[in-house]
């Protein structure tokens, strides 16, 4: 009998150490988590290449889930005048994505030309992704959940919904996709 009493106690001996190794593994991936900034992240651009946002440091970054047959496909151009008229203290980024409506069913290469020719688009495009559901790429994961950003959670309900981030690669704030580009509410975080 003593030894099962005694088989027992180091039984949960171990699984109460177990369980405090979980616990301390659980908080320093969440400090770990809490720590990034979209400085980060790596993407590929439109065009094959990669956009790295740490190339962006010191400037606020708006990122933008983008589709070229939405109603509200006409900020491209607004987008691409914010992007002009701030150059020195914003960089615009534009993530085509069609997980509403199939708004956006084009390639990367077709999307590509669609946005010079209509809209003479010069700032950074990233590849096709997905900004919902299960395949939700990892940036729009962060952009997207507080235990990653630290700010906010944000449901994207449609194509340009815009996410501004800080010269120190944290989240500011998010707007709807009815919120155009050369508002008040992104340009005062702009002055």
């Amino acid at each position: 009998m003593k030894r099962i009493f005694i088989i027992i106690l180091s039984v949960a001996a171990f699984m109460q150490n177990c369980g405090n190794q979980k616990t301390e593994i659980s908080k320093e991936k969440t400090q770990q988590l809490m720590g990034k900034t979209i400085y980060d992240y790596k993407v590929e651009s439109l065009d094959g290449g990669e956009i790295n946002f740490a190339d962006f440091k010191g400037k606020k970054i708006l990122i933008v889930n983008t589709a070229s047959e939405c109603g509200f496909t006409p900020q491209y151009a607004d987008l691409e005048q914010l992007s002009k008229d701030y150059k020195d203290k914003l960089v615009v980024v534009g993530f085509p994505a069609n997980n509403f409506g199939a708004q956006e069913p084009g390639t990367n290469a077709e999307i590509g030309a669609f946005c010079q020719k209509n809209y003479g688009v010069t700032f950074p495009m990233a590849a096709k992704v997905s900004v919902k559901g299960d395949d939700t790429a990892p940036i729009f994961k962060y952009l997207t959940e507080k235990d990653l950003n630290g700010v906010k959670n944000t449901s994207i309900l449609w194509n340009f919904t815009k996410f501004l981030v800080d010269e120190n690669g944290k989240l500011i704030d998010t707007f709807i996709s009815t919120t155009k580009p050369t508002s008040s509410s992104i340009t005062k975080y702009l002055k």
